[in-house]
């Protein structure tokens, strides 16, 4: 679990500045590192788009990355 204080509500403007404060305090050797952990983090919140998820999956079936379906549940304690 994420340590978070406690504040009032902030609107998107204020996080924004808020982010930008925090980015602009890092030394510049950090920025890439910096960078690299916001790019993942965006792609695993955003969904892709429908076509996008389509084209991924239709790519796997045709080179074989597929498991068995009884697989996907392997260490999965699902009672």
């Amino acid at each position: 679990m994420l340590y978070r204080k406690e504040r009032p509500m902030m609107t998107t403007t204020a996080y924004r500045a808020q982010v930008l404060r925090e980015v602009n305090e890092l030394p510049d050797e950090y920025l890439p590192y910096l960078l690299q952990l916001v790019q993942t983090f965006r792609d695993s919140v955003t969904l892709k788009s429908a076509a996008e998820s389509l084209k991924q999956g239709w790519h796997e079936a045709q080179t074989q990355q597929i498991m068995p379906l009884d697989a996907l549940w392997d260490g999965i304690d699902a009672t």
